[in-house]
């Protein structure tokens, strides 16, 4: 969906001082000077002639930086769900810490928000080069993960105690906003700790940010179960191959994958709103598609359970507080077996849900590179001494976005919009299932 640009105000960056010390890094660096900025708008049409153009920080080093690295400990702290890249941004973090700034103690707070309580599960993990010269290799977070929201008291005593000076927080929304509150906690405090968000949402969903890590592994995985649902719908007189893929509130994973593998003939996403029954609705669609080629792939993201099943009365949440969906590839397995049952019409479906296999792999090449570049860009925005604040990409470049505004809404696709229309005209289905 598009959304107004943001004010100027609201691109601020939170400082926890004036720096002080020069940067460790030397010479031949490509430094940023601090007017350096990258404009929030994408074409000339949103743009208002009459003022300012709202634009972000630019990421990067700076040739002044906020704290002695030879002083301080960093901590890093890893929440939600697995997504793949998760141990790239870890080893990128240390890396960039021990080899170019010299920080000697950096601690891994363990499965998520609960390692900063004051009764964690397990002590905090000692991050060298050595503990992490190889975790890119492997998928999860070698820190482990959880969901939940923790005492903001508690954390920040906690950091104090540890005599943390900096804490990288890896997550999604829910993790952004934690590590938001838990900033402003610090700083009503007078405390001068940085707060640095690395965006994780294998959705692609985060506000104002163009890529987030995993996503591209993410859709490269999904392909993957495309293919198989092709190859048993083709293998069957009137074959269905369902595919289920990640995507809560918003369908880019599905429509990429849809886009990436032209086998696909149906994408259902959350931000389309579509009708399952009557004439002009997916089963009839599905039906004609049957009558006059006798096979199909059908690719369903999770959210679209929200326009596709019958809503609960009470709705289930998570510990984080998420809407518990139903399972919309059961749902629609079920319901598609039933609907040609009643038609007499003989026909056989697979199912293939492909998600926990795609969150817990490693990072391909192109996510891998892109996990280092955000890693390294985080530790250069912490020890400048920013804090409450995320590095993103935007307009080809990566940012410094407050928290705030990355957590203000939610990315989607315009159904509208140039991306949707791809995906329509490479299936051939209706733009809107349940319109005539």
């Amino acid at each position: 969906m598009s959304h107004p640009l943001p004010a100027l105000a609201d691109l601020d960056i939170q400082r926890l001082r004036e720096p002080s010390f020069d940067s460790p890094l030397g010479e031949g660096v490509p430094w940023i000077d601090e007017g350096r900025r990258v404009l929030v708008a994408g074409d000339l049409e949103q743009l208002d002639a009459g003022g300012v153009p709202p634009s972000f920080e630019r990421a990067g080093p700076r040739r002044k930086i906020a704290f002695d690295p030879n002083t301080i400990t960093c901590g890093v702290v890893t929440c939600g769900g697995l997504c793949p890249g998760l141990n790239d941004v870890i080893r990128a973090i240390v890396m960039t810490l021990h080899h170019w700034y010299g920080v000697r103690k950096i601690l891994g707070f363990r499965y998520g928000y609960a390692g900063l309580s004051r009764d964690p599960i397990e002590e905090p993990m000692e991050l060298t080069p050595a503990v992490v010269s190889r975790i890119h290799d492997d998928g999860g977070t070698v820190l482990g993960s959880s969901r939940g929201e923790q005492d903001l008291g508690e954390m920040a005593d906690t950091l104090v105690e540890r005599g943390v000076s900096v804490l990288f927080a890896i997550g999604g929304d829910g993790t952004l906003r934690g590590a938001s509150a838990l900033a402003e906690e610090l700083s009503r405090r007078g405390l001068p700790i940085s707060v640095v968000g690395i965006p994780k949402t294998i959705d692609n969903d985060l506000m104002w940010i163009e890529r987030s890590f995993g996503f591209l592994t993410a859709v490269e995985a999904a392909r993957g179960a495309i293919a198989a649902a092709h190859a048993e719908a083709r293998g069957a007189w009137n074959g269905v191959g369902l595919v289920k893929l990640m995507g809560r509130h918003s369908g880019f994973i599905a429509a990429q994958a849809t886009l990436s593998n032209s086998d696909v003939n149906f994408c259902l996403v959350p931000e389309v709103k579509s009708a399952l029954e009557g004439e002009h609705g997916f089963l009839a669609a599905l039906e004609r598609r049957l009558q006059t080629r006798n096979h199909a792939v059908v690719v369903v993201a999770e959210g679209a359970a929200e326009t596709l099943m019958p809503r609960e009365s009470a709705a289930k949440r998570d510990a984080s507080g998420n809407r518990k969906l139903e399972d919309v590839g059961v749902f629609l397995r079920d319901r598609t077996k039933e609907h040609f049952k009643q038609r007499g019409v003989d026909m056989s479906i697979k199912y293939i849900d492909p998600s926990y296999m795609i969150r817990g792999i490693h990072a391909n090449g192109s996510d891998s590179a892109f996990c280092l570049a955000l890693g390294q860009h985080a530790v250069h925005a912490a020890l400048s001494g920013r804090t409450n604040m995320l590095v993103g990409y935007w307009n080809q470049k990566f940012v410094h976005l407050p928290m705030k505004l990355a957590t203000s809404g939610r990315r989607q696709i315009d159904p509208g919009g140039a991306f949707w229309h791809r995906v329509v005209l490479s299936t051939g289905q209706p733009r809107m299932f349940g319109a005539p």
